[in-house]
C-alpha cells in the first residue's frame, strides 16, 4: 500500500526547489524588515515549533543573534505587555490560520517588535498582519503527520538566516533538493530498521545542536502516527537522568550531522546506550556513529547548518514504515485531524 504520507515525503524535493526559488531572492527584504533589531522571537506550535528550534540554532551559531521560542500563552491567556523593542518576531504556521499564532504575532507588533511570518498561504491572516511574509511552496498536505510543512519551513528559516547575515554560503542551499532526492532513492533498509523498533512501546529520540530540531520532529511523528511514547531530548539532557529509561525494551534513535562539533557527543551517547544493552539506531552521523549503533540509516551529505533538512527524511520514512508494520494508517492517526487549512 502506498500511503498519502509516503507520497508527500516523495514530493519534498519539488516543494523545496519551489520554496527556495521563491524565497532566496527575498533575503534583502528580510534584512530590511529586521533593520534595527537585535534579537529574534519565534512564535509557533507543534511541527512549526520544532522548525523554530532549527532557526534558533542557526541564528545564534551563525548570525550572532540571541533567538528564543515564545510562550504564546503570555499573550493570549495572560494578556501581558512585554517590551519587544529591538526584537524581530517570526511566526510560523503552515496554514497561517492558527488563531493563537495570529494573535501572538499581532501582540508582538503591538509590543514594539518588527514582524515576519513563515506560512504556506499568502492569503492567510498571518501573512496579512506581518510586515513581511515568507510563503513556502509546500502545496496541499493531506496526511495528518506533516512532512512537506516541516522541510519547507526549515528552508524558509535558512533564507531568514541568510537575510540576517549568517556566516554561511547561500549557494549551498541550492544543493539541498537534489540531496533530498538522492536520499529518497538511497534510503537504506528502512523496513528492517522499522522492524527493529516494532516491539517497543516507547523510545528516546536524541540529538544536539542543529540536529536537535530533527530529533524533536521525529519524536512527534512517532507519537502521532505510531502511538508510541517517544521522548525527544537533547542528549545533554538525556545524560542528566533520563538515560535510565533506555534499556532492552526502550531503544534510542540518535540523530546527528555527518560532521560538526556535536558529532562526538552523539558517538559517546551511542556507546552508553549499547553498553546498557539497549538498541541504538543512528540516523546520520556518518560511519563513526554507525559503528557504535545497532543499526544505521544514512544521513544527508550536507553541511551542518543545512543537515536537519535532510536528517528528518529517514525519520519520516521510518515513521511511515513502522506505522504500516504495526497495522496502523499513518495518514489518519486516531484522535487527530488537520485542525487548520493546509493549502
Amino acid at each position: 500500500m502506498i500511503t498519502q504520507m509516503r507520497t508527500e515525503i516523495g514530493e519534498q524535493p519539488a516543494a523545496l526547489r519551489a520554496t527556495l526559488e521563491g524565497l532566496l531572492p527575498r533575503a534583502a527584504e528580510v534584512a530590511a524588515v529586521a533593520d534595527g533589531t537585535r534579537q529574534v522571537l519565534f512564535i509557533a506550535r507543534g511541527t512549526s515549533d520544532n522548525a523554530a528550534v532549527y532557526g534558533s540554532y542557526l541564528l545564534q551559531v551563525h548570525a550572532g543573534r540571541l533567538a528564543t521560542l515564545a510562550s504564546p500563552s503570555v499573550a493570549t491567556t495572560y494578556r501581558s505587555r512585554v517590551d519587544l523593542s529591538g526584537v524581530l518576531a517570526v511566526a510560523l504556521s503552515q496554514s497561517g490560520r492558527t488563531q493563537e499564532i495570529v494573535e501572538t504575532l499581532a501582540w508582538a507588533g503591538q509590543c514594539g517588535a518588527r514582524t515576519l511570518a513563515v506560512t504556506n498561504s499568502a492569503a492567510s491572516p498571518l501573512a496579512e498582519i506581518a510586515e513581511l511574509a515568507l510563503v513556502t511552496a509546500a502545496g496541499a498536505e493531506r496526511a495528518v503527520p506533516a512532512t512537506k510543512t516541516f522541510i519547507t519551513q526549515l528552508a524558509a528559516l535558512a533564507v531568514l538566516g541568510v537575510g540576517l547575515g549568517a556566516d554561511v554560503d547561500p549557494s549551498e542551499l541550492k544543493q539541498v533538493p537534489d540531496e533530498i532526492e538522492r536520499m529518497l532513492g538511497e534510503p537504506g533498509d528502512i523496513e528492517a530498521a522499522a522492524a527493529g523498533l516494532a516491539g517497543a512501546t516507547g523510545m528516546v529520540v536524541s540529538g544536539r545542536g542543529f540536529a536537535y530540531a530533527a530529533a524533536l520532529e521525529l519524536a512527534l511523528k512517532l507519537k502521532e502516527a505510531c502511538y508510541l511514547h517517544a521522548m525527544g531530548l537533547s542528549y545533554a539532557d538525556l545524560l542528566h537522568g533520563p538515560i535510565a529509561v533506555v534499556d532492552a525494551e526502550t531503544p534510542a534513535i540518535i540523530v546527528a550531522s555527518n560532521a560538526g562539533p556535536a558529532l562526538d557527543g552523539a558517538i559517546k551517547l551511542a556507546r552508553r546506550v549499547t553498553g546498557a544493552g539497549a538498541m541504538a539506531l543512528a540516523i546520520g552521523g556518518g560511519p563513526d556513529l554507525a559503528r557504535e549503533c545497532s543499526r544505521a540509516l544514512p544521513g544527508p551529505r550536507l553541511p551542518e547548518w543545512l543537515a536537519p533538512i535532510g536528517l528528518i527524511v529517514p525519520g519520516q520514512l521510518l515513521t511511515e514504515a513502522l506505522a504500516r508494520q504495526l497495522g496502523l494508517n499513518p495518514d489518519s492517526p486516531r484522535g487527530l485531524s488537520k485542525v487548520t487549512q493546509t493549502a
